[in-house]
């Protein structure tokens, strides 16, 4: 896919070639069909109901209504022709669902089901069409691009928690030096608090509501008041979610719209995703301005038009800013989409379909993380060095044994002793040999190290408990 010069989006612009696993199930294309596909299904276990002048679907039928909602660039030009610009005698609707049913009216009309085809859109209003899509749509977009993608990120971060569980590192608290810690740990805080979050995404549901203008089932139950709509509607739904891992399920009552709960659930745990790499793009960030982390060079590229030496951060920062523009739309939605004015009001059309667009930012950043990563080495010696540096962070470990032994004010002995001067291995050492212990106390002080004052911190990183 070539990049698209008039678009007003990065997403169909810069960013549009990455995008297109997310394009194939939440583009408006893929509305559409997911629409047409909800008419179908419908359609289809109306046929099982035994209404009168509805006979069952055979095989070859089923698989016509199959067929049609295969779309190719015709048909969305037939489509977008029957909203705006009228087609075969047909004057433009302006209503976008109305032109999805006279597109399968035409495109039918000379099958087996010609006789048919005023079942379609049967005791509908337009909004149980579009739960079902967005529904669909929103399942899709989880589970077949994002959970994907952050499944990888995750891995990603394990592995490289694994590789480095032993390599220490100066942990900075209120951006001052603190107690060592070790690469892998870090890395792997951030997986766990990842994993944690995906696995709960990955057991979320998508709600849908059918219950046709108020949702009350009023059309249905005046033409057919013996059948019990509220279980029929849920079998529309079980429809929807053969094969799905995220399942939909149906809202019992609602108004027109769905209260769109669940959605603002989803919503808020992809933010949550989101937070956690922000604050890891952040951190990986500071590591590489530091010398920490290195990142490798790529022959030809570019870092700055002015300073042919430097190689930026660029994927974690591209990333940091569309984790950034995902979040306030996701924020947004979860915010804006459970209020509907009495039984609806139209304001959440133009909302939702801006849903795409936050999971294009997002998906944007989780693949900018990912190459990120590919790209980085952690630098072992450096890291070394700038810890043996700061031998005061063992105050805590001197201090800390002190008080186990008894010794009397060690806390404030320690401070005394280190705060407002330049501590040197040596001056501890002295500091060490002048406390009035035991023997035993002060051995183990004197053994004490930078690099080997690191708690837990690599059986934590490799993940053991």
């Amino acid at each position: 896919m070539s990049m698209n010069k008039s678009a007003l989006c990065p997403l169909d612009g810069r960013y549009g070639e990455k995008l297109g696993t997310l394009r194939n199930v939440m583009s408006e294309a893929a509305f559409a069909v997911s629409r047409l596909r909800g008419e179908c299904a419908w359609f289809s276990l109306l046929s099982t109901l035994g209404l009168p002048r509805f006979k069952s679907l055979t095989k070859a039928e089923e698989k016509l209504l199959n067929d049609v909602c295969v779309l190719n660039e015709k048909d969305l030009e037939m489509l977008h022709a029957l909203e705006f610009e009228g087609y075969a005698s047909i004057p433009p609707t302006k209503h976008d669902v109305k032109s999805l049913e006279y597109f399968l009216k035409l495109k039918l009309k000379k099958t087996s089901l010609s006789d048919r085809l005023e079942w379609f859109h049967f005791a509908l209003t337009s909004e149980d069409i579009n739960s079902a899509a967005y529904a669909m749509l929103l399942a899709d977009g989880v589970e077949k691009v994002l959970l994907s993608e952050l499944d990888k990120v995750c891995k990603e971060l394990t592995k490289l928690a694994r590789q480095e569980a032993s390599s220490v590192l100066l942990a900075r608290t209120h951006g001052q030096p603190a107690v060592p810690t070790t690469f892998g740990r870090e890395m792997r805080v951030f997986a766990e608090r990842l994993s944690r979050q995906i696995k709960e995404l990955k057991t979320k549901q998508v709600s849908c509501k059918f219950g046709g203008a108020v949702g009350a089932y009023n059309a249905h139950c005046f033409a057919f008041p013996k059948h019990n709509w509220p279980k029929i509607a849920e079998k529309f739904v079980a429809r929807l979610n053969k094969g799905r891992r995220i399942k939909i399920f149906l809202t019992p009552l609602s108004t027109q719209v769905d209260n769109r709960d669940a959605y603002a659930e989803i919503f808020d745990n992809i933010r949550r995703i989101n937070i956690i790499l922000l604050d890891f793009c952040q951190d990986m960030w500071f590591y590489i301005s530091q010398g920490l982390v290195r990142q490798k060079t790529v022959r030809g590229e570019v870092g700055s038009s002015t300073m042919p030496q430097k190689v930026n951060p660029i994927d974690f920062e591209n990333a940091e800013g569309n984790l950034q523009l995902a979040n306030s739309l996701l924020e947004l939605f979860s915010r804006k989409l459970p209020v509907s004015r009495l039984q609806r009001d139209l304001s959440d059309s133009t909302v939702l379909r801006n849903m795409s667009v936050s999971f294009g930012y997002a998906l944007t950043a989780y693949l900018s993380v990912l190459k990120g990563l590919s790209k980085i080495s952690f630098n072992r010696t450096f890291a070394r060095e700038e810890l043996n540096n700061h031998p005061e962070v063992l105050a805590e470990a001197v201090q800390t044994l002190l008080r186990a032994v008894g010794y009397p004010n060690p806390y404030e002995t320690l401070r005394d002793f280190t705060r407002g001067q330049k501590i040197t291995l040596s001056l501890l050492q002295a500091f060490i040999e002048e406390l009035k212990t035991d023997e035993l106390t002060k051995k183990r002080l004197r053994a004490l190290l930078p690099e080997n004052y690191i708690g837990l911190s690599a059986k934590q990183a490799r993940g053991d408990r």
